[in-house]
């Protein structure tokens, strides 16, 4: 629920900040591009830390090799993609590489899920709940895509 409330509030702060008169925010696609880069800033950095790194590898499935260097490189691979949506230029690229991406990691979200793990000491959020919110994760990394 975390990354959710980070798009969101992200995105709110800063159309409220467009609004405000911040000229650079005044239109919901870089509005959007601040809370994707929010959230994925958050999830970024849940790959390396402590409880939460542990969990997230417990969520690749388990025919995949190496999941330590799977959550690292995924970990990367948000962060990088969290500064490419600030960037005007790099904005669609990265936008488009993380709703790949956020597809590419989706199973590890059915493991947990059918597995019954828990995610930060409460269960891994159940399948069509979580399928909704990643439906909804790269409806909002299209938009920047196609907005720009």
């Amino acid at each position: 629920m975390a990354p959710l409330i980070a798009l969101i509030v992200g995105f709110v702060a800063a159309r409220t900040a467009g609004l405000l008169g911040v000229d650079a925010l005044d239109d919901w696609l870089p509005a959007l591009r601040i809370g994707l880069a929010l959230m994925f800033t958050l999830t970024g950095v849940v790959h390396f830390v402590g409880t939460r790194r542990t969990e997230m590898i417990a969520m690749v499935p388990p025919a995949l090799p190496r999941p330590d260097l799977l959550v690292t490189i995924t970990g990367v691979l948000e962060l990088v993609g969290a500064v490419g949506l600030l960037i005007a230029a790099t904005a669609p690229w990265a936008a488009g590489a993380l709703a790949l991406l956020m597809l590419a990691m989706f199973p590890a979200n059915v493991s947990a899920a059918r597995r019954k793990l828990t995610v930060d000491g409460r269960p891994a959020t159940p399948l069509v709940p979580r399928t909704a919110l990643q439906v909804a994760f790269v409806g909002a990394a299209l938009g920047v895509l196609f907005g720009s």
